[in-house]
């Protein structure tokens, strides 16, 4: 039996997941924790925040995000990619980054317009 502090929702569920009975899910206020529940021993993946630097006018730094969730380990490999840009403005929301960054089918996208 594993415990597990639910993240989807502000509500923060304390999760039991009993992985020798099919990653069975007790504690959750709602489906979404169940299926985070056994997602979290299965195959854990993580979003990133963050930003990067770019050549523009009215900043320095441009926020951008994952378009997808990825595996957890992969983590510092993606941050170590992100340390690596430097971003040409101008920017719109949802402009692409870097694509497919470390080969895991997941794209860093622009948060923020930057002229």
């Amino acid at each position: 039996m594993t415990e597990l502090i639910c993240i989807v929702c502000p509500k923060g569920c304390h999760l039991k997941v009993d992985e020798e009975n099919g990653y069975k899910v007790t504690g959750n206020g709602c489906p979404r924790g169940a299926a985070y529940g056994e997602k979290e021993l299965v195959n854990p993946t993580r979003t990133i925040t963050s930003t990067v630097r770019i050549n523009g006018k009215t900043a320095r730094r441009v926020p951008v995000k994952t378009s997808a969730d990825f595996p957890k380990g992969k983590i510092f490999d993606v941050m170590a990619e992100l340390d690596k840009v430097d971003a040409q403005a101008p920017v719109k929301v949802g402009d692409v980054i870097i694509k497919d960054v470390c080969g895991l089918g997941v794209d860093i996208v622009a948060a923020k317009d930057i002229d």
